[in-house]
């Protein structure tokens, strides 16, 4: 609870080492709003202060990449003069505080981080994590998160392609909710969040500004929650108002920026996101080394008596600011009225101000009028560039090595595989089918498969029989027991899911979500999960074009386990035919693709696995990431499903890559699907059914001696397993169960558990 005897920099999440940096900057005492703009503007979601010394050792340059990190969104050249543009975010905090609208405004935010850069919205996917469903507060969260997304998609007119949906304890306190959107815009149209040009006006586009949102996440995302229950038991005088979305304004927002762009009538343009007006302003003020007057009289309100402070920092959604010349504007306020969006100058380039040193120095001036009184001023560059940058102690779990020698591997099974087989089995259609995933007719391939599958067309964009593919991946599983090669593995899951769809990976995006960046355990799981995140991308020849961390992930002193959420782009030069999927056919010969075994400790290593953390397993050890074997395989089976996708003649039927649950879930997946069964044989072990070892694939094929021969030529290991038949799914002894009875268990999962829990 904030006393009254608490310093105002304190309460507003600033340290007393922070305050004296920002008396240097000023070279004077900050007034309480210029303390405001840096308790936000330095906040551990806005400034990145734990992770950007780490982020740093990233690659972030490669062929194609038009833009990289640090802008709204990263874009690539996706060839025929079309550039697409990829965001992900999170929106955690919100989301357990009022999962509807932390989760609908998590779409919205990231809907203009995309189309701030020029590109119309595409995509939607959405990685989720909530505790077991056997609690009814997370059956809450689960259904008001997934109506907001849908609420909120569906109505802005953008399909949900995909996600992942994950239940562990260690999120039953602290859900996540991360967004991922991908949009394409003809390369021409491509803008960026700057500044410039002496003179030039500040408008603001879209909703008015509330009270909503006033320190929202860039307050929230640097707290954690403080209950033991973790029911967002923030402190009153700390909990901020949650963002109220408005999905209609966004649709016509959208089309107003995209025609205001079209028309060249905007020299810059930034969404305005976490931190609010003070965020757009000093960052667009900052890249384009200028200074900002900023009047906040000018800013149309929808509450009376709001201070300074809360209008600049208010994170109230649908609002963009655009940059546009004097002789522009008209025209400007003209489109926006067409589209029935609220247009209002707000503020006005500057020149930067020459010190006695003969440096420049960019201002961001808060003032009453235009002309009248400045209320704040302050570097521009020191707010969006300059925050404290923290190298934060870092240290290996004590308990780690006890970890790694609890290991599930060497265990004696116990009960029926067949049963084990029949409980890992989960359908995510009840969340996916609340989402529309055919909005602009352009998705081939949809929720529930290995990759979302797009054609590469819309309004604006030239002809192309291009498409693209999107992924998002996590294993907690594995980076609880080692960060490092458990992200590594996540990229390379990735990659193996575009590969199912003939998409060629283009570029990685990331959101991070850690528990608290003050506990040394969890930097060191960052940082190494930092750096098995750049040793794939290296290995792939992938460069990170954009992300985001989430810290403060914990609830009651206990952090959530390291889960990096990795999203894959990738591109099909020609998209003519839809890839094979699931459904394999009677008499096909059913082969694994890939090497067969790990290396490392064990060939079919269990720890991180989903059959082991089911039984309260969460020791022992993963795979070694081998990054040439499996680019190799990798490349392998993309080449063969892209020459499908492009018209060609193939004897493949069905691709699948073996991720949670190993051979036995990626088989029954495909069974449940195709509702044909499968007599395999040749698994070893209790543990190979089980093991999941990455890079690798289960392919169908009516020729099993011609792919063996494509295969062998590309240096890569096949293993015959069977042949489709029956309707049962028979694994040498271990399994023997009835296609239907897997079907059904399947399908029922999630529902049962959502409905029937205790």
């Amino acid at each position: 609870m904030i006393t009254p005897a608490e310093p105002l920099h304190r309460a507003l999440g600033l340290t007393d080492s922070e305050l004296e940096e920002i008396r240097l900057v000023l070279s004077r005492e900050p007034n309480p709003l210029e303390l405001a703009l840096y308790g936000v503007m330095w906040s551990e979601h806005c400034s990145y202060k734990s992770s950007r010394i780490h982020l740093k050792r990233l690659p972030t340059e490669g062929e194609g990449v038009l833009v990289g990190p640090g802008e709204n969104a990263g874009v690539i050249d996706a060839g025929d003069g079309i550039a697409i543009a990829i965001r992900i975010e999170s929106h955690n905090h919100p989301s357990a505080i009022e999962p509807y609208q932390g989760a609908a405004t998590g779409v919205g935010g990231i809907l203009r981080d995309v189309f701030t850069m020029g590109a119309r919205p595409l995509v939607v996917m959405d990685p989720l994590f909530f505790g077991e469903l056997s609690d009814a507060r997370q059956r809450w969260l689960v259904e008001g998160v997934v109506s907001g997304i849908s609420g909120y998609g569906n109505s802005v007119g953008v399909p949900t392609v995909g996600g992942e949906l994950t239940f562990d304890n260690c999120y039953a306190s602290n859900p996540l909710v991360n967004v991922l959107c991908a949009g394409a815009l003809p390369i021409p149209r491509l803008v960026l969040g700057v500044a410039s040009g002496v003179g030039n006006l500040a408008v603001l586009l879209g909703s008015t500004t509330g009270r909503d949102g006033i320190g929202g996440v860039s307050v929230l995302a640097s707290a954690g929650f403080s209950g033991e229950d973790g029911a967002a038991s923030l402190d009153d005088a700390k909990r901020p108002s949650v963002q109220v979305g408005d999905p209609y304004e966004e649709k016509r927002l959208i089309e107003a920026c995209l025609e205001l762009l079209d028309r060249g009538l905007v020299v810059g343009i930034q969404d305005l996101g976490g931190a609010g007006l003070v965020c757009a302003s000093s960052e667009t003020a900052a890249r384009g080394g200028v200074g900002m007057d900023f009047d906040v009289t000018a800013v149309p309100l929808r509450e009376a008596g709001m201070q300074p402070f809360e209008i600049m920092t208010s994170e109230s959604q649908e609002r963009m600011l655009a940059i546009v010349t004097p002789e522009g504007w008209p025209l400007v306020a003209e489109v926006c009225a067409k589209w029935e969006i609220r247009a209002s100058v707000v503020g006005k380039v500057v020149e930067p101000t020459t010190l006695p040193d003969g440096s420049s120095v960019g201002y961001l001036r808060v003032r009453s009028g235009f002309d009248g009184e400045i209320l704040a001023e302050v570097p521009a560059t020191s707010l969006a560039d300059d925050a404290p940058l923290y190298d934060r102690p870092r240290q290996r779990p004590a308990n780690l090595d006890e970890i790694w020698m609890d290991d599930p591997t060497s265990d004696e099974p116990i009960g029926s595989p067949t049963e084990d087989l029949l409980d890992l089995l989960i359908d995510p259609a009840w969340v996916y089918r609340q989402y529309d995933s055919q909005l602009f007719l352009n998705t081939v391939v949809g929720p529930g498969r290995d990759a979302a599958l797009l054609r590469l067309a819309g309004p604006g964009l030239p002809p192309s029989q291009r498409g693209f593919a999107i992924s998002t991946d996590s294993n907690p599983r594995w980076c609880a027991l080692d960060p490092h090669l458990g992200t590594a593995h996540t990229v390379a899951e990735g990659v193996a899911n575009l590969a199912c769809v003939g998409a060629t990976p283009a570029a990685v995006v990331n959101c991070l979500n850690f528990g608290n960046p003050e506990h040394p355990e969890v930097m060191w799981q960052l940082s190494n999960s930092i750096d098995g995140l750049g040793e794939a991308c290296r290995a792939l020849d992938l460069a990170v074009i954009g992300g985001n961390v989430s810290l403060y992930n914990e609830s009651g002193g206990r952090d959530i386990d390291p889960t990096p959420v990795i999203g894959l782009l990738g591109v099909v030069a020609s998209l003519v035919s839809p890839p094979p999927g699931w459904d394999w056919n009677e008499g096909d010969s059913v082969l694994l693709v890939g090497t067969r075994a790990a290396t490392g400790a064990h060939e079919f290593p269990l720890g991180g696995s989903r059959w082991a953390t089911r039984r309260g397993r969460r020791g022992g050890r993963i795979a070694e990431f081998n990054g040439a074997d499996f680019a190799r395989t990798a490349s392998f089976v993309t080449s063969e499903v892209a020459a499908i996708c492009a018209g060609r003649e193939s004897d493949v039927t069905a691709v699948h890559d073996v991720g949670g649950g190993g051979i036995a879930g990626a088989l029954g997946e495909m069974v449940a699907v195709s509702g044909r069964g499968l007599r395999a044989s040749g698994i070893t072990a209790h543990g190979e059914l089980f093991s999941e070892v990455p890079g690798r694939f289960i392919v169908a094929t009516k020729d099993p001696a011609a792919f063996l021969a494509r295969a062998q030529s590309a240096g890569v290991d096949v293993t015959s397993l069977g042949v489709i038949a029956g309707d049962r799914l028979v694994i040498d002894e271990w399994i023997d169960c009835s296609v239907g009875d897997i079907a059904t268990r399947r399908t029922n999962a999630l529902t049962d558990a959502l409905t029937n829990a205790v």
